[in-house]
Order: C-alpha cells, then structure tokens, then sequence
C-alpha cells in the first residue's frame, strides 16, 4: 500500500495510475471524496482528510510502506506562510508516527535557498522540516513546469508570440513535463534506497527553443517576446494573483532570471526531463495533453 497525496492533481494522480497498473494498492488522502470518486472506481481506498490536521495525515500512513507528499500550490500566499509552516510541521509529526520504509517529497529547485524564492519558499520549508525525519526521504526538486506554459501557448497560437516573464529568452530554464515526475515519482516509491536525497529533474530549455517548439506543433512562427519588468505587477494582476502573489511571484521570477534560482547544486542528483518541448506542445495540438 502507498500513500499518495494530491491524487486529483497532475503529479499525484499520474504517479497513482502508475502505481494501479504495476498492481499495487493506493490510498489517497482526500479533502472531498466526491472529486476523488473516478479513483476509488479504481480501487483506491480513500482517506478523508488534509494536510492541515496532523491526526488525519497520521491515520492516511497508518499501515502504507511509502508515501509521496506535497503542498497544494498557492499564488496568493500568505506573508509570513504560517499555513506552509503548519502544514509541513503536520507531515513531519505525523510521518514520526508512522513505520514507513520510504518517503517521496515534490520539492522545486532552488529550495536549499533560505530567502530570496517567492513562492518557492513553501517548499523551502517543506524541506526544512523534513530534513531530519527517520525514515529515507527523496526530495524532487523539480523545475518549471511545462504545464504552466499552456496559456501562454493558447494565446501564441493566435498573436505569434510567447509571453514570457524570463528576460534572457536565448538562455535555458530547467523545464518539465508533470507526466515525467509523475513516473520518477512511482519509480522511487517501489524502489529500495537508503538515507537523504535530493533530485534536481529538468532539462534547460530556453523560451527560444519553448517558441521553436511551439512554432513546431503549432505550425506557424512563433517568437519569444520578455515582458519588461515594470509590466510584471499589471499582468499578475490581469491573472489573478492578490498583492502578496504578485510580490512573491515576482521575486521568484527576478531570482530565476538573475540564477539565485538554479539547478546545478553540489550533492543532488540530476535526473533529465524525458518529455521535449517539442513532443509536449505536439500531444496539446493533438488533444492528448490538456
């Protein structure tokens, strides 16, 4: 049995289906059944809970061999992430309760930072409460999502140009598919490994080449166009971040560009992205990524 948290979302869920087709049984810690109905038709047994109570985290790993857990993603944090910090304290005193022969952790790079990260400091405090737990943990520290292109892709099929926040467009970005993690995800879970590690997975792709492949599936020109800083705060807006997303995105945007924000770190592992640019805007064309 394995735990899996966020199993509604891209990651968790691919990882789940992994896990279901090799034949191993899943829970899933769920904060409305209803959402996760497809899956329990599947056979995953469903534990109602969150992350923000301990005691029902505990009751989701009574019993797993492993679990894999996350942050629910937020771009409109709290200052002082007081949320983010009782949520990972909950995951580490309930994990202290548990017999589990090993953990897996969505991080993002750049979390060994200690400031500076925007709205990557909620996995920097992941990290930081985890560090010590008993049993062996494996931290993905994972690069951009290509997911989080899709709007962008939507509107360059139509303008010709690829927004893009990154004011270096020939220089690269660690980029990945959620499908990739998804499977690195399943991968460790059934794997045997010991001790503390930390997994850097992406490959650099600039917004250059993310316009060339998007030219590639779209097939018609498109051009990578930086939006100047000053527009930054407008445009987030427009998207619907609060003020505290807004400021917190765009200092972990500024701490990308200026590569405070990196891979490359002494003592982690890479791990490549599998998925291209190119193939991944190709199946969105094609209806088979969404």
């Amino acid at each position: 049995m394995y735990l899996v948290v966020g199993i509604t979302g891209r990651v968790g869920g691919g990882a789940a289906r992994i896990l279901l087709e090799e034949g191993h049984k899943v829970r899933a810690l769920v904060r409305d059944p209803a959402k996760a109905a497809a899956w329990a038709e599947k056979g995953v047994e469903l534990c109602v809970g969150d992350m923000a109570d301990a005691k029902s985290i505990a009751r989701a790993l009574k019993g797993v061999q492993g679990a894999f857990i996350m942050l629910p993603p937020n771009s409109n944090p709290v200052d002082d992430w007081t949320d983010y910090k009782q949520y990972a304290n909950n995951y580490r005193d309930a994990i202290a309760q548990a017999e589990l022969r090993r953990v897996v952790v969505l991080s993002s790079f750049g979390s060994e930072k200690t400031s500076g990260l925007g709205l990557i400091t909620a996995t920097h405090i992941l990290e930081t409460a985890l560090a010590d737990i008993k049993p062996p943990v494996a931290f993905i520290r994972a690069g951009g999502f290509l997911e989080n292109n899709l709007p962008s892709f939507a509107r360059a099929r139509e303008s010709g140009f690829f927004d893009t926040f990154y004011t270096a467009t020939g220089s690269p970005l660690a980029c990945v598919a959620t499908e990739d993690i998804s499977k690195l995800v399943a991968r460790l879970l059934v794997s045997e490994w010991s001790g503390k590690r930390y997994i850097e997975h992406g490959t650099g792709f600039s917004p250059d080449e993310l316009a060339r492949a998007m030219s590639e599936a779209a097939g018609r020109h498109i051009q990578a166009r930086a939006i100047p800083e000053e527009q930054w705060p407008a445009v987030l807006a427009r998207m619907g971040l609060s003020p505290a997303g807004v400021k917190a995105y765009c200092e972990m945007i500024r701490g990308v560009n200026a590569r405070w924000i990196t891979m490359g770190v002494p003592g982690t592992e890479p791990v490549a992205a599998a998925t291209t640019p190119a193939v991944f805007f190709t199946k969105v064309v094609n209806g088979a990524a969404a």
